[in-house]
């Protein structure tokens, strides 16, 4: 008989249950990756393309593959004609039984060339489908840093919210003791209905931002996110050099490895245009029955004429024409791609910078003007417009910070995009 297990283990067991099912149940929202491993497993967009993707690679052995055989059977003399037997549809019953076994076989190469033209058009749908997740990951972390800037301006503006109440109370304090004007209250008063009416607005676009998420995630619009926590930290400086990225981008981007699977399938197809230039063949084995039993054997071989050498060599004309345009797409492609790499390189500098700047220089000089309006408020020697004045750079800096931070993170999104993988 196994032994109970301890009153401490099975309550261990519980809670370790209990926290599985919380997890589980956690709607996504709180970080990127979150967002991104639920649209890998529900998005259907990307689901149709990985399936389009599966499709075409199994179509990769059909296509090399022999065309089926075929039997043919010929009756001949089924009135028995010349003697006595009536007429008959048996094969040992009429005259004689042809039984004609063929098998097409296409020139030397075709097979080959069909194959190698399939296997380049599955890699092409395998780049269409990395290219539809990279297109989507890129939106959906583009997505998340606004829902983040979004619900860090809430925060902060609720923080100024409080800070221009208590900001109300001393200058009522200052009125009651005819120390500052009625006109202070009021305006204190007036700065907190802006803000109330901003919260409204800030409100209204955070709920666009969840509705557009779950759009892009595949759950229902009013399905409830949860509150960002964090933006992913920025690569090192180092890592974003435009030389080794750019040959990652050239190695790894999903649309140059598309448009070069369409080259390779161009090239296939005109080599199997070409190679039509020659017959293809048809054999045929061929057994004669007479009787209830084969009398004669014979062999049969077929094949097709090209003599449409007009249509032919427009359709050569037609392969090559092709191919240069799928060479010509991915040179475009690659001088694009390249170019969006510098674009956002720059821009995600920029944004570095910026964020630098505010944080070691204009945050903390704001934050020692406001204090010394406060306090010159206080002592009525500044008037109360200087403070808030004071008080609205505190606010533009801090938001101008968060900003930066969520520009950065759209121009890293745009540059995993188009190096096919995170950094």
């Amino acid at each position: 008989m196994k032994p109970c297990p301890s009153p401490k283990r099975l309550l261990l067991f519980f809670l370790a249950g209990l926290w599985c099912s919380l997890a589980q149940a956690a709607p996504p929202g709180g970080n990127v990756e979150s967002l991104l491993d639920y649209a890998r497993g529900h998005n259907p967009e990307y689901a149709a393309v990985r399936f389009d993707a599966e499709a075409a690679g199994d179509r990769v052995e059909p296509a090399g593959a022999l065309p089926d055989p075929s039997l043919r059977v010929e009756l001949e003399n089924i009135t028995n004609a010349g003697s006595d037997a009536r007429p008959n549809l048996l094969p040992g019953r009429v005259g004689d039984t042809k039984y004609t076994l063929l098998q097409p076989l296409p020139f030397w190469g075709k097979r080959d060339l069909k194959r190698q033209a399939a296997e380049a058009d599955a890699d092409q749908a395998r780049g269409k489908a990395t290219t539809t997740w990279s297109d989507l990951a890129a939106r959906i972390k583009e997505a998340y840093a606004q829902y983040y800037f979004v619900a860090a301006n809430d925060k902060l503006s609720r923080e100024n919210l409080d800070l221009m109440r208590r900001l109300e109370q001393v200058a009522q304090v200052r009125y009651a003791g005819a120390l500052a004007p009625q006109q202070d209250v009021i305006r204190a008063q007036v700065e907190e209905t802006g803000l109330s009416g901003e919260l409204i607005a800030i409100d209204g676009e955070k709920r666009q931002l969840q509705a557009q998420i779950n759009a892009l995630i595949s759950r229902n619009a009013l399905a409830p996110l949860a509150e960002p926590q964090s933006l992913r930290p920025l690569p090192a400086p180092a890592k974003l050099d435009y030389a080794s990225l750019a040959q990652r981008l050239r190695a790894h981007n999903p649309q140059l490895f598309t448009e070069e699977a369409g080259i390779r399938s161009a090239q296939k197809n005109r080599d199997l245009v070409y190679r039509n230039r020659y017959p293809d063949f048809l054999l045929g084995v061929v057994p004669m029955q007479t009787g209830s039993q084969i009398s004669s054997w014979g062999l049969m071989l077929e094949m097709n004429i090209p003599l449409q050498q007009a249509s032919r060599r427009s359709q050569e004309r037609e392969a090559e024409a092709m191919l240069a345009a799928a060479r010509a797409r991915k040179e475009a492609t690659a001088n694009r791609v390249l170019s969006e790499l510098s674009e956002n390189l720059a821009g995600i500098a920029a944004a570095r910078h910026t964020e630098t700047l505010i944080e070691t220089g204009l945050l903390p000089q704001a934050g020692l003007s406001f204090q010394a309006a406060l306090a010159g408020y206080e002592n009525g020697k500044l008037d109360f417009a200087t403070l808030l004045d004071a008080q609205r750079q505190i606010r533009l800096a801090r938001l101008s910070a968060i900003k930066a931070q969520t520009q950065a993170q759209a121009r890293l999104a745009e540059i995993e995009k188009l190096l096919g993988e995170d950094l």
